[in-house]
């Protein structure tokens, strides 16, 4: 099968990548390669760094199935320059379904995200509840879905809303909750987190590289999923990192992200995928390649600071 991931170099993207090219598959990326690369060269891998604000036809012709991971990626990195954003995370978009669909592309994924249910009180945060996004990011999520979804009866579209990701990635990141309060553990042996009530739903990097896997492969019905699992208090996150790394934790009272939400999953369980991993699993991961080599948390892990320090317009 032939794959093309925008964003393949990114968090996620590489670990997908990766997994899909040990199973025989030909990839190709397209990747503005802000953060690095660490692909390897691989006879079956294909590597493009070009914005996809800039994609053209002769990059998609041929592909069997998109995966659309490539983003601005965060509320805090959406704010430094909310014109960028839409730019990348929705008007782009509209070009790149348009291109698939007249390449004849079987399937488009698309990685959208958990958090455009915005603030909820309901114990089963399901696919059939609205969305009420706080933040541009979670905005362009949703528009960028509305947007896709107008094209749903020419092409098999799957928007996939990840909760949380947490995990080790060759392409690291340090600004995502879990993974946060590990670096913080490790570098100062103390983390600090705001309130601590909020719940948020988290999924490892591995299982969400094989939720892709699942709708890449499987004959699903195309729509909205769902994906996360363990939907915890954040203080209850810091306290699973305090278990594995001595540390202590700081709680401030002064919130600045009321985000609350539990995200259910059964739509995605149903057809037939099975959880493999835990946030206890990503933790140790972490710890693991730490031991190994420091510079895992190397200057780009936080996304912010690496868009303003390129300026990137």
């Amino acid at each position: 099968m032939k794959i093309l991931i925008t964003g393949g170099c990114g968090f996620t993207g590489t670990i997908l990548t990766n997994d899909l090219i040990k199973l025989g598959h030909k990839v190709k990326v397209i990747d503005t390669q802000w953060f690095g690369c660490n692909l390897k060269k691989n006879k079956n891998l294909e590597i493009i760094k070009k914005d996809i604000r800039n994609i053209k036809k002769n990059d998609i012709k041929n592909s069997d199935v998109i995966v659309h991971l490539a983003n601005i990626p965060n509320d805090l990195s959406v704010e430094l320059n909310p014109n960028l954003s839409w730019d990348v995370n929705v008007i782009a978009i509209k070009k790149l379904i348009e291109l698939s669909i007249e390449c004849k592309v079987k399937k488009f994924i698309y990685a959208s995200s958990g958090s455009v249910y915005g603030i909820k009180k309901e114990k089963k945060v399901t696919e059939d509840l609205s969305l009420k996004p706080i933040s541009v990011y979670n905005k362009t999520k949703m528009i960028a879905e509305r947007v896709l979804m107008s094209y749903s009866d020419k092409i098999k579209i799957f928007c996939i809303r990840p909760a949380t990701v947490c995990g080790y990635s060759p392409r690291m990141r340090a600004d995502v909750s879990v993974n946060m309060f590990i670096y913080q553990a490790l570098k100062n042996k103390r983390l600090t987190i705001f309130g601590g009530q909020q719940i948020r739903p988290n999924i490892t990097i591995k299982d969400l590289s094989n939720v892709y896997k699942h709708f890449i492969f499987k004959k699903l019905k195309p729509g909205f999923y769902n994906a996360g699992f363990e939907n915890l208090k954040i203080l209850n996150i810091a306290e699973k990192v305090k278990k594995f790394i001595d540390c202590k934790i700081i709680i401030k009272k002064n919130n600045n992200d009321p985000r609350s939400y539990r995200q259910n999953s059964d739509k995605l369980i149903k057809t037939g995928f099975k959880v493999k991993y835990k946030i206890d699993d990503a933790i140790k991961d972490i710890i693991e390649m730490y031991k190994k080599n420091k510079k895992i948390f190397s200057k780009n892990v936080f996304s912010v600071k690496t868009i303003n320090r390129l300026n990137i317009k």
